[in-house]
Formats: C-alpha cells, structure tokens, sequence
C-alpha cells in the first residue's frame, strides 16, 4: 500500500474510488495548510524544471497557478487582488517579455 502523505487536488480521492480502490484523508489545519502548499508549490516547480516538452510543461505551470491562488488565500487576498497587484509592479518596474538581462550596474558617484 502506497503512503503519500501530501496535499493533494480536492477530486483526488474521488477519482482513486472511481477505480475501485480505497484511501484515506484528513482535513488540515490552516498552519498546517499553509506549509503544505508551500511544499506543494516546491513540488509543482521541480515538475516543471523537469518536463519534457510544451505540454507537459503548460500542465505543470497549471498546477502552480492553482497552488498560488490557494495561497493568495491563505494571505488574504483574491485572486483579482494578487492580479491587481502584478499589473501594478509591471507598470512600475515592467514585466519581462523583452527578456532584458543585467550584467552588471556602475556607481558613478
């Protein structure tokens, strides 16, 4: 019997009973359902440095949306409010679709 013990996608044991198998689950805390989506986040990004290739890869970043709006949550904010708040720091600092690369900064003072 494999153990898991991690957070996983609220279906998840529906789907493991649709095959005809058993699991068993808990509720988390709020503590402990913080951490755990840290660590999930972990996970889903060490899954998207190891994809193979564009789809696996979309599937992936998918997965960490959906971990960040869970934890856009946690912190008291919606989804809308997280995205409010990206729009802002583009618009000051810009985004990085011209995949500007520093090297170095001089201080000319």
């Amino acid at each position: 019997m494999p153990v898991y013990n991690k957070l996983v996608r609220d279906l998840i044991p529906q789907v493991i009973q649709s095959t005809g198998k058993e699991c068993r689950t808990r509720i988390l805390d709020e503590e402990e359902y913080k951490k755990e989506l840290v660590i999930k986040l972990k996970e889903e990004s060490e899954e998207y440095f190891s994809a193979q290739g564009p789809k696996e890869s979309l599937e992936e970043l998918a997965d960490m949306l959906e971990i960040i709006r869970a934890l856009a949550t946690i912190h008291g904010a919606t989804w809308e409010q997280l995205e409010a708040l990206r729009e802002q720091k583009a618009k000051a600092r810009g985004g990085f679709q011209d995949r500007v690369f520093l090297i170095d900064v001089y201080d000319n003072a």
